[in-house]
């Protein structure tokens, strides 16, 4: 079953000070070995780039090199798959927003759900509980 990846198990992973380092650090190598295929979305990619960067929100940020290598290792890995939005995204959007008020923090999960829509990805590792608005998707939270 293939399964998409969310930006806190990355920034997780990349933040030795988190609690969730040593999880998300299992889990990202277990993604890599596995012959699973597991999806990326774009604005988790870019989501990771800023949030992993940002000295006011890391205590040791990364350097836009070490961010974008850490991104490149796990593209270069041949059962990933980045996902984009296709001819059909704006109609999943409005599918996944018509029974929850999508404002503010909810925008971008909304525009990550209705990307997997599209794709039909059904499974996403987050520990973020907002995904669970998306009846469709079976959250996996592994930092429980």
């Amino acid at each position: 079953m293939s399964f998409a990846i969310d930006a806190n198990a990355l920034l997780y992973a990349s933040n030795r000070e988190s609690p969730n380092w040593a999880t998300a650090t299992r889990i990202l190598a277990e993604c890599v070995t596995r012959k699973e295929v597991f999806y990326l979305p774009w604005p988790v990619i870019m989501a990771y780039l800023r949030i992993s960067t940002h000295p006011a929100i890391f205590v040791s940020p990364l350097t836009p090199a070490e961010a974008t290598g850490n991104v490149r290792v796990l593209l270069q890995v041949p059962h990933a798959r980045v996902l984009s939005e296709g001819p059909r995204f704006w109609e999943e959007y409005q599918k996944v927003t018509n029974s929850i008020v999508a404002r503010g923090n909810l925008v971008p999960d909304a525009h990550i759900a209705a990307l997997l829509l599209e794709h039909g990805v059904k499974e996403i590792l987050t520990n973020d509980t907002d995904f669970l608005k998306f009846p469709f998707l079976r959250v996996i939270n592994p930092f429980e």
